[in-house]
């Protein structure tokens, strides 16, 4: 009797034009059941594209609703992490520079200190680190750009000149990629090619890279 009820009720709201959603959330019949009892009720095609709309408006406030839980969640994140890594003791500065070199810096004997990256960021941190640490003038400084042949020259040269606070004259001719930049994907990039910063100190290369080894030597067999 009751499932008789429930079906009478399933064709009443049909005829409203309700979906098998809507109707399931009323009565609590399953879809199955519900597509069994209203095979004969098709819904209009201006319904169902009605019924479209809701679902995409409604699909697109949850999407809305995510990305807005998720930026509130980064940025506390962000201020929680940034405190427990600011402020920057010297030594702490020294070390980050250490295992930034270690992962993105020339680590063959050579007669210089050099990075490079994409990251703009990046590469004002090695900057400043040459600066305090290796205690480099910034007049000491040569740059030189890997960039594509598609790309227009001067306009990278000034971004990266005005990125860094380097001037163009401590920039040396750069390298051009044959390939173009439109065959690169460069979702992890900036799309400005690759900066390069170096300074010409055998020395120093030594120095820092010697700083490495005994890390590198601390961890070698740290498995075993």
């Amino acid at each position: 009797m009751a499932r008789f009820k429930d079906k009478e009720k399933a064709l009443a709201l049909r005829k409203q034009e309700m979906s098998y959603s809507q109707i399931k959330n009323i009565l609590g019949v399953s879809k199955s059941t519900l597509s069994g009892w209203l095979k004969d009720y098709p819904l209009s095609k201006e319904r169902i594209d009605a019924l479209r709309g809701k679902n995409e408006k409604r699909i697109e406030r949850y999407r809305e609703t995510r990305r807005r839980t998720k930026e509130k969640r980064l940025n506390e994140f962000y201020l929680e992490e940034k405190g427990k890594v600011f402020p920057l003791t010297n030594r702490d500065f020294f070390i980050a520079g250490l295992f930034l070199y270690w992962g993105e810096g020339a680590k063959t004997l050579s007669k210089e200190v050099s990075v490079s990256n994409t990251d703009p960021s990046m590469i004002n941190f090695f900057i400043d680190w040459a600066i305090k640490y290796l205690k480099v003038s910034k007049e000491k400084l040569c740059i030189t750009l890997h960039l594509y042949n598609d790309m227009d020259i001067d306009k990278e040269i000034e971004f990266w000149s005005k990125k860094i606070d380097i001037p163009k004259n401590q920039f040396s001719k750069p390298y051009i990629k044959q390939t173009s930049l439109k065959s690169i994907n460069y979702k992890r990039g900036f799309g400005h090619g690759t900066c390069n910063a170096r300074i010409n100190n055998a020395r120093l290369s030594e120095k820092v890279l010697m700083a490495i080894k005994s890390i590198s030597d601390k961890y070698s067999n740290a498995g075993l």
